[in-house]
């Protein structure tokens, strides 16, 4: 199958089952009954304790993560919608926020009162926990589709704030675990835990994680619409900046 297809299987599956919550299975990544509970259960676990600084999705699912990262004092970074601007990331650190804390989980809160920073300027990120669409106990990830997710993970591993083992978490319900072999491609982000309201799998580690931006394999446009790709060509291709012509 196809990513496409499994996608539409995926939120078929919760729409029969009336497991998706507003707004519905037809938004990149679909929230779901049980989102909170999976979020109690990921921070029970030792990798969640440990961890000072996350990086958390923006997707519905991942609201209460959001919360519970916050409450538990721990700085978190939100990538911005389609990486637009060289400052690309929201930095959320509680110590800072004082009482606007408790309106910043959401994307709106945190464009809002969130320090809006370059990757450069952020601090190395010990836990990643990512939105999916689908995932397989293998540890293979389908996402939206938009390929965002994978570029975050690319642009971070490249400045260093990523390290090749950072632990990468999904929650999903788990009517989005599938049995079918998920096509995986040299800059698919693999995860290393599933969590799903009642259970944590940790998945083994088949798929090579990226080791940064793989140039080849992205298209002009989408290089030329986001200013961080258009830089960094330049920088790896020796191409001079505007600065120095």
């Amino acid at each position: 199958m196809t990513k496409d297809e499994i996608r539409q299987k995926v939120r078929a599956r919760m729409q029969v089952a009336g497991v998706a919550r507003f707004p519905g299975v037809d938004v990149p990544i679909p929230n779901f009954v049980g989102a909170d509970g999976a979020a109690g259960l990921l921070c029970e676990l030792p990798l969640w304790r440990r961890a000072k600084i996350v990086k958390v999705g923006s997707d519905a699912p991942q609201l209460a993560i959001r919360r519970a990262a916050l409450r538990d004092n721990k700085i978190i970074y939100i990538a911005m919608p389609r990486l637009r601007g060289e400052r690309c990331f929201v930095e959320l650190d509680p110590q800072k926020l004082g009482a606007r804390v408790v309106c910043v989980a959401s994307l709106r809160g945190a464009l809002q009162f969130g320090r809006i920073i370059p990757p450069q300027e952020m601090r190395p990120v010990d836990l990643i926990v990512c939105g999916s669409l689908a995932v397989t106990r293998q540890g293979a990830r389908v996402g939206s589709g938009g390929g965002y997710g994978d570029l975050e993970y690319a642009l971070l591993r490249t400045e260093g704030k990523i390290r090749e083992y950072t632990p990468i978490v999904t929650t999903v319900h788990p009517l989005q675990i599938v049995d079918d072999r998920l096509p995986m491609r040299g800059h698919d982000i693999p995860i290393d835990f599933i969590v799903t309201p009642s259970q944590v799998i940790a998945a083994p580690s088949l798929h090579p994680r990226p080791r940064g931006i793989i140039w080849e394999i992205l298209r002009e446009e989408r290089i030329l619409t986001i200013p961080l790709l258009r830089k960094g060509r330049r920088v790896a291709h020796g191409t001079p900046t505007p600065r120095q012509l």
